[in-house]
């Protein structure tokens, strides 16, 4: 059985759809193959490297892609998931071949404010929002 492919999307790759990717290769891998771009690539987050981490999840040596690179490249996926708010999805590429567009949004957590423990905090928070929203998905 081929693997469906997933994309998930956001602004800079380094934090929502990076922890997306990896639950859902976590959770699925056998039925899944998920990949992370982001439309103005930038760093990956620690706190987010460190969330994941506390899940038994290692995440530290991925690199951020630019979802304008995989488009010029001709990849296919069966599903393209925005994980930003919803300004930012527009602004997203048009797959070709894609069946499947959806939208999950989820707070950015580099707009975290507050003491580094703080911002840890709302980044677990959003981890787990969107661990919720894989295993929701993964039901239907």
């Amino acid at each position: 059985m081929q693997k469906l492919k997933v994309l998930f999307m956001c602004i800079h790759n380094s934090a929502r759809s990076q922890m997306a990717e990896a639950f859902l290769n976590h959770l699925a891998g056998d039925r899944y193959e998920a990949q992370s771009a982001g439309i103005e690539p930038g760093r990956l987050n620690p706190l987010v490297v460190e969330a994941m981490a506390e899940e038994g999840i290692d995440i530290s040596r991925k690199e951020t892609t630019g979802v304008f690179d995989l488009y010029r490249k001709g990849a296919v996926f069966s599903y393209v998931i925005t994980v930003c708010d919803e300004a930012t999805a527009e602004r997203c590429p048009i797959f070709p071949g894609v069946t499947k567009r959806l939208h999950w949004s989820f707070p950015d957590p580099s707009a975290l404010q507050g003491t580094e423990e703080e911002k840890l905090q709302g980044t677990r928070e959003i981890r787990d929002a969107i661990r919720n929203q894989v295993e929701e998905w993964l039901k239907e």
